[in-house]
């Protein structure tokens, strides 16, 4: 058995030595909101926090992280981010979305403030294939209460 934190429970699990931090907590716990895409750490899907660090969640052995605290999209409750990535249409099928919002949370503890280049450095790891990364910027400006432009078409 290997004991697992994940968002905030602590889980006794059953894994195999080459099990991914991504099929666990897809496959064995049934936090399906870590989605699995390109499976080498490319696109970002599959992001998580371990102890408030983003990691790409297929490239990481459970056994590897066993111990330490991991927090997924499921452990995130109706947050500013997860608010303002609906207010800016910060995403379109969804599939990248929970990765997105996990590393722009951690981007913001760390950079409440951030400036344009580093929400692009902190981004450029998630790949999204449906949008343009406006609404996933503008999303993210929100939520650290940076005043955004008015768009095209806006009344406001």
């Amino acid at each position: 058995m290997t004991r697992l934190h994940v968002n905030g429970e602590e889980r006794e699990v059953v894994v195999r030595t080459g099990d991914t931090l991504a099929r666990t907590l897809r496959d064995t716990l049934g936090l399906i909101g870590t989605k699995i895409g390109c499976e080498n750490g490319d696109c970002g899907a599959c992001t998580v926090l371990v102890e408030g660090i983003p990691i790409k969640s297929c490239i990481v052995l459970t056994l590897d992280i066993a111990d330490r605290l991991i927090t997924t999209i499921e452990g995130l409750t109706d947050t500013p981010l997860q608010r303002a990535f609906v207010e800016e249409y910060g995403f379109q099928c969804g599939f990248c979305t929970a990765g997105q919002i996990l590393n722009a949370t951690e981007l913001l503890g760390r950079s409440p403030k951030p400036t344009d280049d580093e929400i692009r450095e902190q981004m450029e790891s998630n790949l999204c294939r449906c949008t343009g990364y406006e609404g996933i910027e503008r999303a993210v400006k929100r939520a650290a209460g940076i005043e955004l432009p008015l768009q095209k078409g806006s009344h406001t």
